[in-house]
């Protein structure tokens, strides 16, 4: 992955990380029957497509999950927001004597102590001052005229680095020191684990997997329109999954999401999958092959993933599968039986019900520690 400039003087994060880190003050905080008010809202910042809208919504499932709380996610693109839309619409009282502003939809959250809401204000550094202005109001006072977010309201804005020329303005210092800001950066773990619950396409994963300095080709010096970002890859992933999994027909679509170089590279590599033992095979337990290419192998492996994200509460197949992995170089295991955990939440305790996984992690555990 390319390296490009970063902000100085704060952590540089990837988006899991990032996520993790939140979930654990907001836990906290909840956890202690307090406000989430008292902590600051939350900026993050980060080239183009590398994924600041998901990592929000892995906070939310995160949460979620460890509070049973229900949360909810209001997603505002201020790019395409007018101020009008924030402060709301004018209009006369009852009886006409006061001017009263409609309350706008993203102020319509449920209150219930039992929720928690999170309010996402993307692309605020892209957006025109007059929206910035009202924006930051709800970043800093939680209000926007006489309008008010409901106190258990998360404030989380995004925005692009002015170093990254895209559309963005300098936020003011006297707001920039009221906020906790986080730099997010093109990590593969974090996104392989993210894909892989996600249901990325396998040939997306198992090219990245051989080639990840391919997820992020970001460059502020460049004048391409496509290139390769997280958010890019996930449209080739859709490409893949619901028009076409042939590279060589959607070829045209892939270039135009990732730029034609990371295109020719990713059709020549996807021709590994001729050389593909048959993975329904391997999970009935008849499979015997083995490949010996590094390509290969890690076509095999996330072809094993997406196979077993379909059939993950059989645990007989995925007792097979892990079996077919012990032929497998102990390091290239490791990556599969990896991917297994991150099927969804808690598939590791599932896992470890399994005699074959047991029996591998103990004769091999140290593989884990060292990856």
């Amino acid at each position: 992955m390319k390296k490009s400039e970063t902000i100085s003087n704060i952590s540089v994060l990837s988006v899991g990380k990032a996520a993790e880190k939140l979930a654990t003050a907001y836990v906290s905080v909840i956890k202690q029957g307090m406000s989430v008010t008292l902590l600051p809202s939350v900026m993050l910042w980060g080239p183009p497509g590398v994924g600041k809208p998901q990592g929000v919504r892995q906070l939310a499932a995160m949460i979620e999950d460890v509070t049973e709380k229900k949360v909810y996610v209001t997603d505002a693109r201020l790019l395409l927001f007018n101020p009008i839309d924030l402060r709301g619409i004018p209009t006369a009282n009852a009886d006409k004597t006061l001017a009263v502003w409609l309350r706008p939809k993203i102020f319509q959250m449920d209150e219930d102590p039992g929720i928690v809401n999170i309010l996402f204000l993307d692309e605020i550094s892209a957006a025109p001052p007059s929206v910035q202005a009202a924006a930051y109001q709800i970043t800093l006072d939680r209000t926007v005229g006489e309008h008010k977010l409901p106190d258990n309201c998360i404030v989380i804005a995004a925005g692009n680095r002015v170093t990254d020329k895209s559309v963005a303005y300098k936020m003011p210092k006297a707001l920039a020191n009221r906020l906790c800001h986080m730099e997010i950066e093109g990590d593969f773990k974090s996104w392989k684990k993210w894909a892989v619950g996600k249901g990325i396409n396998e040939k997306v994963i198992g090219f990245l997997s051989f080639r990840p300095n391919y997820l992020m080709e970001f460059d502020a010096s460049s004048e391409d329109l496509a290139f390769a970002t997280p958010r890019s890859w996930e449209m080739v992933s859709n490409i893949l999954n619901f028009v076409s999994d042939d590279v060589k027909k959607s070829h045209t679509l892939i270039a135009g999401c990732i730029g034609i170089g990371a295109a020719v590279e990713f059709r020549t590599w996807c021709n590994v999958y001729d050389k593909l033992p048959d993975i329904k095979e391997i999970f009935e337990g008849k499979c015997s092959q083995v490949p010996q290419e590094t390509d290969v192998m890690y076509a095999v492996i996330s072809s094993m993933v997406s196979y077993a994200r379909g059939i993950k509460k059989d645990i007989p197949k995925i007792a097979n599968s892990i079996q077919y992995a012990q032929k497998l170089p102990p390091d290239f295991a490791t990556i599969l039986l990896r991917d297994y955990m991150a099927l969804e939440e808690g598939y590791q305790e599932k896992l470890m019900t399994v005699p074959e996984f047991s029996a591998w992690l103990s004769k091999n555990g140290r593989y884990f520690s060292n990856a």
